[in-house]
């Protein structure tokens, strides 16, 4: 059984559609014990920091999610909260993986909103995928490189595209968006073993 997590902040129905068309099925959920029973997990986001920690708390998810055993998927703001804070809102995130989230300076446009490409790549969720193929970002934080960076983007500054640790993985782009290398993501997610 796969969760997605459910706390008022995520893109959920279009990860959901996504991993149908994969031919999986997924269930939506804020529910503690379906979350921790879940062969994989996956941790969406659409919106701002502080708010969605706020709802993490609320429902008691930000002592759950660190603690989780079973691959677990950040993806966009997931990803942001799985760092150890964040500049929007001044937020303390999740504490997973050992960077900090920053602003993208305005020398450029800010959003980093449309295509681009990763590089660095390596680990498990971006096996069989090339370096010419082109993920969808939506995003005006990023998370820095660190030792858990396992893909790198170039916009404006180098950053994280993705980062895994132990049972963790994260993307900063939206692989339910990202056609078919974005599916191939979400396969190489589903595989893992752990």
């Amino acid at each position: 059984m796969i969760a997605i997590i459910d706390y008022d902040a995520g893109n959920v129905k279009s990860v959901q559609n996504a991993l149908k068309k994969l031919g999986f099925e997924a269930v939506i959920t804020s529910d503690i014990e379906t979350i921790k029973k879940a062969e994989k997990v996956i941790f969406p986001g659409v919106g701002e920091a502080s708010s969605a920690m706020k709802k993490l708390q609320e429902r008691g998810l930000d002592a759950v999610i660190p603690n989780l055993k079973q691959p677990v998927l950040g993806i966009c703001l997931g990803m942001q909260l799985m760092c150890n804070a964040s500049e929007e809102g001044n937020t303390k995130a999740l504490g997973i993986f050992d960077c900090e989230v920053k602003l993208f300076p305005n020398s450029d446009i800010v959003p980093h909103m449309g295509w681009s490409n990763v590089s660095e790549m390596k680990g498990k969720l971006l096996e069989n995928i090339s370096d010419t193929d082109n993920f969808y970002f939506v995003h005006s934080y990023y998370a820095e490189i660190c030792e858990n960076t396992s893909s790198v983007c170039d916009y404006i500054n180098n950053f994280s595209a993705t980062l895994e640790k132990d049972n963790f993985y994260a993307a900063q782009f939206h692989p339910e968006k990202s056609g078919d290398a974005g599916f191939k993501l979400l396969e190489n997610f589903l595989k893992v073993r752990f």
